[in-house]
């Protein structure tokens, strides 16, 4: 079952220096209980497209048109008040640095309970056991005692432990995790996704993961949208986009992961294009290998080309 669909999302920045599209047609789907990856370097568009999912565009956005379906519902044009309702209660944020979301002032406690009376409409006591069956559901030790530390009493991994139960509190049934491992050491790193993974399979919660660390990616995601420049430029079901991706773009990531078995690094050459950077044709033509003259005058259009597979790649039509 669809939980989440945008269509042909456009989005632009009016800045001082001229209007720049910044999100050009993305479209995709998210199942019950899926797990999809939007990959790609910084600047693609990944986070751009979930903030448009949120309703949380800074005002020098604005969408200029698509779709977005949440429970067969278009909710582009819902105004805020329309969007707290969803915000938090059905579609979860779980920040790259929690310490950026979570109030300095404030206690664990009072931050926690706050989104449970606001979602949940539960008060005293009945809203606290709430908040510590949240918090041991994410394996917080003496979740009673957390609720009154502050937020710079606990570890980074701690904190996205926080964000998490936040999201299970209200019973969202979509996380939307922005580079949840960023910060965070190895080992942690694995905690978090061990945690968000056991709670999809638990609640049969939908993530949107947020990632440019492709090796993450290929062990947890059920699908894989890679970004370049605004735009969608592969879409792959299961795990054939790590074992035979079609794009060139998403060749030369996957070919950028370090192996031990080889000195020297790969790299892909040039830097990722600006928003204010515009193109005849395709956007990565000036830093691909396998550029011809067509992929310099027209734009691909993501196509299907196998089973599971959407590239937008002339080398495949």
């Amino acid at each position: 079952m669809t939980i989440l669909e945008v269509k042909n999302l456009n989005v632009s920045f009016n800045l001082k220096s001229g209007k720049f599209s910044a999100l050009h047609n993305v479209s995709f789907k998210l199942t019950k209980g899926e797990t999809l990856a939007l990959v790609g370097e910084s600047g693609s568009g990944k986070t751009i497209t979930m903030m448009s999912v949120l309703g949380l565009l800074p005002n020098t956005a604005s969408i200029d048109s698509g779709e977005i379906f949440y429970n067969s519902t278009n909710i582009i044009n819902y105004k805020n008040k329309e969007m707290q309702k969803i915000r938090g209660k059905e579609i979860a944020l779980i920040p790259q640095d929690p310490m950026t979301s979570l109030n300095p002032l404030y206690t664990i406690g009072n931050q926690l309970l706050e989104v449970i009376n606001v979602h949940k409409k539960l008060y005293g006591k009945e809203a606290e056991k709430y908040a510590i069956e949240a918090l041991n559901a994410v394996k917080i030790p003496d979740a009673k005692e957390r609720l009154k530390s502050y937020p710079h009493e606990l570890s980074g991994g701690m904190r996205q432990r926080i964000a998490i139960a936040t999201a299970i509190a209200c019973d969202a049934k979509i996380i939307i995790a922005d580079e949840p491992t960023t910060a965070l050491d190895v080992t942690v790193q694995a905690q978090i996704i061990d945690l968000l993974n056991e709670i999809k399979n638990r609640f049969k919660t939908s993530i949107i993961l947020i990632s440019h660390d492709i090796a993450l990616v290929s062990e947890n995601a059920d699908s894989t949208a890679v970004m370049y420049n605004g735009s969608i430029i592969e879409y792959c079901k299961g795990k054939e986009l790590f074992f035979n991706s079609k794009h060139p773009y998403t060749q030369s990531l996957i070919e950028s992961l370090p192996d031990l078995k080889n000195e020297k690094l790969k790299t892909i050459k040039g830097q990722p294009p600006s928003i204010k950077d515009i193109f005849a044709g395709c956007p990565f033509a000036p830093r691909c290998e396998k550029v011809f003259e067509k992929c310099e005058r027209e734009k691909p259009v993501l196509k299907q080309i196998t089973e599971t597979t959407n590239t937008a790649c002339f080398l495949y039509y």
